[in-house]
């Protein structure tokens, strides 16, 4: 089979021949049909996190192994099971990819995302930029039903990332302000997810004007463009006043502390985004204003089976989705237009 991955301590990705893999005991075989491209996967193409004064937090010193195929946000074919699987040959399957060592608390408490040893597909395991992918057990893969196969691919990670995210800030009243910083494919979703569950003061931020004006589509009530230097001013004046919450899609020195000076007596900070940096809080402040300030990592196999069947019901509308080829072009070509910025919704490949 083919794939495409990146070589340890380079940014360059090749086109790799590999051998099919075989699916022994619960594990299932998948051709690869949608395979959706993640801002995480140009930090991961670069080598690094980026982690301010502290320096760089290396892929390697994470136990990342290479050559690296990237990709987690994948739909597939089944192709062939493992004699201890329970999964239809044929079926079109959205793959769960945040995977857990299965041995750990948070395994056994269903939050795989969570494993300190986690073995995630597209990171420390071969994910979907491939013409195949295998899973360790049937039970990570849903039926999507009747839904668009290349949004569904999207739902594994930009749909679960905000769904995770919002539903740690909610409940709110629905007019208490919440903020969502960086809105192309995640944090668009992630208004569009706000709406869904009833919420109706979401103010959207971003640079580009394009996905503010997605963001007001998809149910934003109020947008601020972030590159007048005067973001936390026109955000207050946009909301009538400080944020009851704050989630943030990009989460850099410059965001997070925004983030920080956005919110409301006892309001609720949450950081989702990989850029880097760090933020420095007044210690008198965090305690003085009762501050929350969480992290958040994609999320649960539960969440998502909640994410897909909010899709069926048509609870969340449709993130522009982007098509493009699987293959060694359309896989470095996605990445790298992801790491100039601006793509107005999510790009998916797809497979032949």
């Amino acid at each position: 089979m083919r794939a495409f991955a990146v070589s340890e301590g380079s940014t360059r990705l090749s086109d790799l021949e590999l051998p099919t893999p075989a699916p022994q005991d619960t594990e299932v075989l998948l051709r690869v049909t949608h395979s959706g491209v993640c801002h995480t996967d140009t930090h991961l193409r670069q080598g690094y996190y980026d982690l301010g004064s502290r320096g760089k937090l290396s892929m390697v010193d994470r136990g990342i192994p290479y050559p690296l195929v990237m990709g987690h946000e994948v739909v597939g074919v089944v192709e062939a099971v493992g004699p201890d699987a329970d999964a239809e040959v044929g079926s079109t399957r959205l793959v769960y990819p945040w995977i857990g060592c299965g041995k750990c608390p948070a395994c056994f408490d269903g939050r795989e995302n969570a494993c300190p040893q986690g073995r995630n597909l597209g990171v420390a395991r071969p994910g979907g930029y491939a013409q195949k992918i295998l899973v360790p057990h049937p039970r990570y893969l849903l039926d999507i039903g009747g839904l668009n196969p290349s949004w569904a691919a999207t739902l594994a990670c930009s749909g679960l990332t905000a769904y995770a995210a919002t539903t740690k800030v909610l409940p709110l009243p629905p007019d208490a302000p919440v903020v969502v910083i960086g809105v192309g494919g995640v944090g668009l979703t992630a208004v569009a997810t706000l709406k869904a569950l009833g919420h109706r003061e979401i103010c959207a931020v971003d640079r580009a004007e394009a996905n503010l004006s997605l963001a007001r589509e998809l149910g934003a009530s109020s947008s601020v463009v972030s590159t007048t230097g005067n973001t936390n001013r026109d955000v207050l004046a946009a909301t009538g006043g400080p944020a009851a919450a704050v989630i943030d899609f990009v989460n850099d020195n410059e965001t997070a502390t925004a983030a920080f000076d956005l919110l409301v007596k006892g309001g609720h900070m949450v950081q989702v985004g990989l850029f880097g940096g760090e933020l420095t809080v007044p210690t008198a402040l965090l305690a003085l204003k009762m501050i929350t300030i969480q992290g958040s990592f994609v999320g649960t196999l539960a969440e998502l089976t909640e994410v897909v069947e909010l899709a069926k019901q048509g609870r969340v509308p449709q993130i522009p989705v982007i098509d493009g080829r699987l293959d060694l072009d359309g896989v470095r070509g996605a990445l790298d237009r992801l790491a100039a910025g601006g793509v107005p919704g999510r790009i998916v490949l797809k497979g032949s």
